[in-house]
């Protein structure tokens, strides 16, 4: 898209729309948290009939709503053609919240989101990658700690350009 002269920055989302929903897809699909950060409720309230006293330690699961089957068409599946609309343009979600919402959301979220976008590209436009010969398949699943994680593996990053 921009020739190997052009310095990738973070406004160039706007022009890699498929980019830009990979990198989406892979933050709601691979949630890293089990859970939100612990938070204490401030005075007594009333959810949908429930009474949450106050000082009770709330803890949120914005997990539940990165696949929830009523707001995502595959919840299960890796499908990049959540944040894209039928002429291929990208789409926020509201239900998007790997970082959190509202008051409580990820500081970093930003920083987060520019590092991620201009290291994947960066390296998608300099590199060729595929699994090592021999390696037929992967180990998708969570490696479960204090947040998910994948299994280590091995990757084959060929310059591009090269013969191999």
């Amino acid at each position: 898209v921009f020739g190997s002269s052009h310095a990738i920055c973070y406004e160039d989302r706007k022009k890699l729309p498929y980019t830009n929903a990979v990198i989406h897809e892979v933050l709601r699909a691979k949630y890293a948290l089990l859970v939100g950060i612990p938070r204490r409720c401030a005075k007594d309230v009333k959810i949908y009939g429930f009474h949450i006293p106050k000082g009770t330690f709330i803890v949120t699961d914005l997990n539940s709503v990165l696949i929830d089957p009523t707001r995502w068409e595959t919840p299960d599946k890796f499908n990049p053609h959540h944040f894209l609309d039928k002429d291929g343009n990208f789409v926020a979600r509201e239900e998007f919240l790997p970082f959190g919402a509202g008051a409580r959301v990820c500081l970093g979220e930003q920083m987060a989101k520019m590092e991620i976008f201009i290291f994947l590209t960066s390296l998608l436009r300099l590199f060729n990658f595929h699994v090592p010969e021999g390696v037929k398949k992967l180990n998708k699943d969570p490696v479960p700690g204090l947040t998910l994680h994948p299994h280590p593996y091995k990757l084959c990053a060929v310059p591009r350009g090269s013969a191999s």
